[in-house]
């Protein structure tokens, strides 16, 4: 990535991008102040003026990742009605976006989003609307709402996890068991918004 010249100083924006590009080379473990630091071409200590060290960091490059997906998601949604196959369209995305970008995709899933962090909200928030959408229902509970986001994010980031881990070795076809799952995913939804 080189050194950002006087004229452009470094900025957040190019710190979070030179370790978006040294997770995608090296994978999570690459997440961290020296690491990103070589990778500019600068000294740790200049990255401290913008993050107050790696948990900081990793907040904000995991954010950051959340909106690179959020934005691929939409993509790939954006002209579907229908509930079911919004749900069976987002997971093939959230899963193509993990294939695709594993060591992004595990440093999203790995943060602990918290509801009274403003950023951390606004992510749960785009997650909720995204469920609404599949559902077609702006008045669910907060209740029934947070039981079908985990609900869903057990099904679909466990399975996901469970198969970038080599641990599905049963000789059927992990994408047609992943469509399964998501088929049985929307009848299960449909269970808990009608009870």
């Amino acid at each position: 990535m080189g050194r950002p010249t006087k004229e452009n100083s470094l900025t957040q924006q190019d710190v979070i991008e030179a370790a978006i590009a040294c997770i995608e080379k090296e994978g999570e473990s690459a997440l961290g102040v020296n690491r990103v630091a070589r990778e500019l071409g600068i000294k740790p200590p200049a990255i401290y003026k913008h993050f107050n060290g790696n948990a900081e960091l990793r907040k904000a490059v995991a954010l950051a990742i959340y909106r690179r997906f959020f934005e691929n998601f939409r993509q790939k949604t954006a002209n579907l009605s229908e509930a079911s196959a919004f749900l069976k369209t987002g997971g093939l995305a959230t899963r193509d976006f993990a294939r695709s970008h594993p060591g992004l995709y595990r440093v999203m899933t790995q943060f602990q989003l918290q509801p009274d962090d403003p950023q951390s909200a606004s992510v749960i928030k785009e997650t909720q609307n995204f469920l609404k959408v599949v559902l077609n229902s702006e008045d669910l509970t907060e209740t029934k709402l947070i039981d079908i986001m985990r609900m869903a994010n057990a099904a679909i980031v466990g399975f996901i996890a469970l198969e970038q881990s080599g641990l599905l070795t049963l000789s059927r076809s992990t994408d047609e068991s992943f469509e399964v799952m998501l088929d049985a995913l929307f009848v299960a939804i449909e269970y808990i918004r009608t009870n």
